[in-house]
């Protein structure tokens, strides 16, 4: 009878495996994921379960005005905001610093972009991981992504990620992490000059 019981639960759980393989499949596709025709942000309602994962943030409750731009990284609820200088306003997941010793907070600016950023990983972090090149060219395994914009601090970065694991968790050497098809957006968005805030 227990023999019964095992093959009809292995049969049970067997098909329940079958059955959520294509979700898990579209899962690991980010487009799908964030599909680039969806309506913006703010001409949609809020999902509820999604309400506590983003605090709502107003520009000019950090910047005293927008001129070309400005960026908020919220390192605490583990989103960039931007608003654009005409008052567009774009919200993304990113992912954050692994410890607070490696968290940087305060004003600086976006001094450079580059397409496909080239990676040379600190001194610090070669310390901590031997087994880090001393150099990476641009390409799938660049953990800086597709794009970069480096700010007024030397070696903090906003940029993407290839591992889409990353995103929402406390998983950088400091930087701030998106989503490719993300941080291509608010690559295209930004300019150089640009304001950014990490809180």
């Amino acid at each position: 009878m227990s023999g019964s019981r095992i093959s009809r639960r292995s049969a049970l759980l067997g098909a329940a495996a079958t059955l959520a393989t294509p979700a898990l499949l579209r899962a690991q596709n980010t487009e799908d994921a964030f599909p680039t025709d969806e309506a913006p942000i703010t001409d949609t309602y809020g999902v509820r379960r999604n309400a506590s994962a983003f605090l709502a943030q107003d520009w000019q409750d950090h910047f005293d005005e927008i001129g070309a731009g400005a960026i908020l990284c919220d390192i605490t609820s583990r989103a960039v905001h931007y608003w654009g200088p005409d008052g567009s306003y774009r919200l993304f997941p990113s992912s954050v610093p692994k410890t607070e010793e490696l968290t940087r907070r305060g004003y600086t600016k976006v001094v450079r972009k580059k397409v496909g950023p080239t990676w040379t990983p600190t001194a610090n972090m070669r310390k901590l991981d031997p087994t880090l090149p001393d150099f990476m060219e641009a390409g799938p395994g660049n953990p800086l992504g597709t794009h970069a914009m480096y700010l007024t601090w030397p070696a903090y970065l906003i940029h993407g990620t290839h591992d889409t694991r990353k995103i929402g968790r406390q998983s950088s050497s400091g930087c701030i992490g998106l989503y490719n098809q993300h941080i291509a957006e608010l690559f295209e968005l930004t300019q150089v000059g640009t304001q950014v805030r990490l809180i």
